[in-house]
């Protein structure tokens, strides 16, 4: 990128935000933080107003705008891949969002990037996994981003497959992940009193309360995972031991089944994952045969036993 190209960028990701370090500029563009001090002296030299606060970041003084942003066919292109996961992946609520959002991109780009799309648009597509997971539904994939952002307490009627029953709940969303093929709300539940996951298709009705909540503290990933493996009855952990051919080829089915982070183990590979299902998961290992050592729990390893001894029971019958 020449330096009238990356001196554009930074000013188009000056007025993405309210505040922009000068670490995330040099970090996006893979140059020194000298160069990113020289490239902003640029900028105001030519009259555009940037403002500092010392150790937070550059600001764009209000008021000041650029022209209408135009995009590269590289970037229309990867919106358009875009739509087609939220298309797949996401509830009605985004999905008019961003349709929106598409449209206001293809009406900037000139003939021949709407071509390109057109073209594009039919030779690309995003199939659901052929598993026993139901769609997503509902439309509160929106509501929920908002609450989450605005720290807002939100009333839920939520049906558990676990407990076959339908209640009310006041929570306190703290993020939205995707994983095992759904959307799940994470948050902290007034009526368990601890940290719960919400399958988002799970939710019936979502009211929002008006009341605002301090957010509570979670200083990291693993900690937010063994707190709510700890507080989530319906959560379980799991460890898994892979030879590395096998782990070459689970690595994109693995994420239907929880999970969670790897680590080398002396030759393999060790997974942990969070799962709702060992049932499920137990059928998923026991395709990869010899290659798959469980460490835990031991739940899982009964599973896996039970489903051998009756393959065997079964095909010595045929004998």
């Amino acid at each position: 990128m020449n330096r009238l190209d990356r001196l554009t960028s930074i000013l188009i990701q000056l007025q993405s935000k309210k505040i922009v370090k000068a670490s995330e500029i040099a970090d996006r563009f893979e140059i020194s933080l000298r160069t990113v001090y020289r490239d902003v002296k640029s900028l105001m030299e030519a009259g555009v107003p940037i403002g500092s606060e010392a150790g937070t970041g550059y600001f764009i003084v209000d008021g000041f705008h650029l022209p209408p942003v135009m995009f590269t066919e590289n970037e229309a292109s990867a919106m358009m891949m875009a739509g087609k996961l939220v298309e797949r992946m996401t509830d009605q609520s985004i999905q008019t969002a961003f349709e929106g959002a598409l449209y206001k991109i293809k009406s900037v780009l000139n003939e021949a990037q709407k071509d390109h799309l057109e073209s594009l648009q039919d030779h690309i597509e995003v199939l659901k996994p052929q598993m026993n997971i139901p769609a997503q539904s509902g439309n509160f994939l929106t509501d929920l981003q908002k609450a989450v952002v605005a720290k807002q307490v939100i009333l839920l009627d939520y049906f558990s497959n676990n407990q076959n029953e339908l209640t009310q709940r006041q929570v306190e969303p703290i993020g939205l992940f995707y994983y095992s093929a759904a959307w799940h709300l994470i948050a902290w539940c007034r009526l368990r009193d601890g940290f719960r996951d919400f399958r988002c298709d799970r939710i019936k009705i979502l009211k929002q309360t008006g009341e605002v909540f301090t957010p509570r503290s979670i200083s990291t990933m693993r900690e937010y995972f063994n707190s709510l493996q700890q507080a989530n009855v319906e959560m379980k952990s799991a460890t898994i031991l892979f030879d590395r051919k096998e782990a070459h080829y689970v690595q994109n089915s693995r994420h239907y089944f929880g999970f969670v982070s790897e680590e080398d183990a002396d030759g393999q590979v060790r997974m942990n994952f969070l799962t709702a299902d060992l049932n499920l998961m137990g059928r998923w290992l026991l395709s990869y045969g010899r290659g798959v050592e469980i460490e835990s729990p031991e739940e899982l390893k009964r599973t896996i036993q039970s489903f051998v001894e009756e393959l065997q029971e079964h095909y010595l019958k045929l004998v």
